[in-house]
């Protein structure tokens, strides 16, 4: 008789009850998560009382101001992006958390954004340490100090890196987006470190600039996903400049301290700040907070300035009468026009806004955190400790604000009068915020303006008659965004007729 055969069913067992175990864990977590969700209360999305993996999803693919400008047209101005996290986009809610004294403290996303050894003027949380270094640093970038010390250097730069676009396209095409970030690459270090690069002498980036701009473009993924930090230890050049940016950059900036401190040849702007700091005693910055704020001068600098301006070039060339309109303005300036000058053009200066707020390099959210006590928003309330997102892109192109808001219009900023900014109602004046908004403005909001002005003055007097070249199309320039925004061919050709 044939004995019965035994099937032993554990191995098997085993993996099916890991399995079940896994998923009645997820499950678990899920619904705790959504009972005690604090936004479970507002409008959003059903997923995003569980989870913020859609977030994270729109941060790592380059989509997250389009993904959360799309919420705000679903659910209204005040919508949950994940269980701690919440978008704002009503005016007087704005105004409320970026007022000057604000208690909405900056989220500690910055610092690891930043993930520095310390906390520079852009990544510092507390106000109380903010406010001395913002007023230390000041000084140096007050438009009074830059019109003094560093007018000639911005515009022969700017003449140069015109010339090198004119000299391109007149033998075929030239790259304005390659152009115009060299120009603001080798001002930024010109001014941190007291040297240029020399960039757009040799009409390329240097290993410096290009770690940094990979920074700029990982550091948003990183914050999502911070295991990713572990690449740095991979030894290849390629995976070690975007995972490990930061100490090369680091290690770079001790120039600026070498510079700052030798007091010899050309100045940067930290042997002011040092020296306002000895002279005064207001304030302190040692050797690592000077590295650490020249990295944040070339990093706000760089990528903010000439993504603005290849936005502005490709916004104008495809109006052949607000070309020709500049081309006009510009032409009649005299030959050694200043930014004095400059300042007073009523079309130069509107079209540099509207290119602001509508292509403006920084549209993101400001992440801030509900004080002690919690808010009310729109009529929602808002419990303390949650994070409030405000973003440019979507109060820049708010219907309620501003009149055919996907329209580009400089226009709109001049009066009858020919005088700028004065067109404009209250509301869009305060919803307007390309460098940020409050307290934590863009430091170097005069500087950016300043480089915007020489180069847009240059470039349309010096390259009449200059057009679009075919490579360069809607879809080329489409908006990826990585904390900052880039056209997504990262090129933006031109060419005479």
């Amino acid at each position: 008789m044939t004995p019965p055969i035994h099937i032993d069913y554990l191995p098997l067992g085993k993996p099916l009850f890991a399995v079940i175990l896994v998923f009645v864990i997820i499950v678990a977590k899920f619904a705790y998560t959504s009972v005690t969700c604090p936004t479970r209360h507002l409008p959003g999305p059903w997923y995003t009382r569980f989870t913020h993996l859609r977030l994270k999803h729109a941060v790592i693919t380059g989509q997250r101001i389009f993904y959360i400008d799309s919420l705000h047209r679903q659910y209204g101005p005040i919508v949950r992006l994940s269980p701690t996290e919440v978008g704002v986009a009503d005016l007087s809610a704005f105004k409320e958390i970026h007022k000057i004294g604000t208690k909405y403290m900056k989220s500690d996303w910055y610092l690891r954004l930043a993930n520095f050894p310390k906390p520079g003027v852009f990544t510092m949380l507390d106000p109380r340490e903010h406010g001395p270094r913002r007023k230390l640093l000041s000084r140096s970038f007050s438009r009074t100090y830059l019109v003094e010390n560093w007018d000639l250097v911005v515009r022969e730069k700017a003449l140069l890196a015109v010339t090198k676009i004119k000299a391109d396209a007149a033998t075929g095409t030239a790259d304005v987006y390659n152009w115009w970030m060299l120009l603001a690459s080798d001002i930024s270090a010109h001014l941190a470190f007291g040297e240029s690069f020399g960039m757009l002498e040799m009409g390329h980036a240097n290993q410096f600039i290009r770690v940094l701009k990979k920074l700029t473009m990982g550091a948003g993924i990183m914050v999502e996903m911070p295991f990713l930090r572990l690449l740095r230890f991979i030894p290849i050049t390629a995976v070690q400049e975007m995972f490990n940016a930061n100490d090369f950059i680091l290690k770079g900036a001790g120039r600026a301290v070498e510079m700052a401190r030798s007091r010899t040849g050309e100045a940067n702007i930290f042997a002011k700040v040092i020296e306002d700091c000895e002279k005064e005693g207001d304030g302190h910055i040692d050797d690592m907070d000077v590295r650490i704020e020249a990295m944040n001068v070339i990093i706000a600098g760089t990528d903010t300035t000439g993504v603005t301006l290849t936005y502005l070039t490709w916004a104008v060339l495809q109006r052949p009468d607000l070309q020709t309109a500049l081309e006009t303005e510009t032409a009649g300036l005299k030959a050694g026009f200043t930014e004095n000058e400059l300042i007073n053009l009523p079309l130069l200066n509107a079209v540099i806004e509207e290119t602001l707020r509508l292509y403006g390099a920084a549209p993101s959210s400001l992440p801030r955190v509900v004080p002690k006590g919690g808010t009310n928003f729109g009529g929602h309330y808002i419990p303390q400790g949650v994070t409030v997102d405000t973003q440019a892109y979507t109060f820049h192109r708010d219907p309620n604000i501003w009149n055919d808001p996907l329209i580009f219009n400089p226009y709109r900023w001049i009066t009858s009068e020919n005088s700028l900014a004065e067109a404009l109602s209250p509301a869009a004046k305060t919803a307007f915020h390309p460098f940020g908004a409050g307290a934590r403005s863009c430091i170097g909001i005069h500087l950016a303006r300043m480089e915007l002005r020489y180069a847009v003055a240059f470039f349309f007097r010096e390259c009449q008659g200059i057009t679009l070249a075919g490579s360069t199309t809607p879809q080329s320039m489409e908006f990826e965004n990585f904390f900052l925004i880039a056209p997504k061919a990262h090129r933006c050709e031109i060419t005479f007729h």
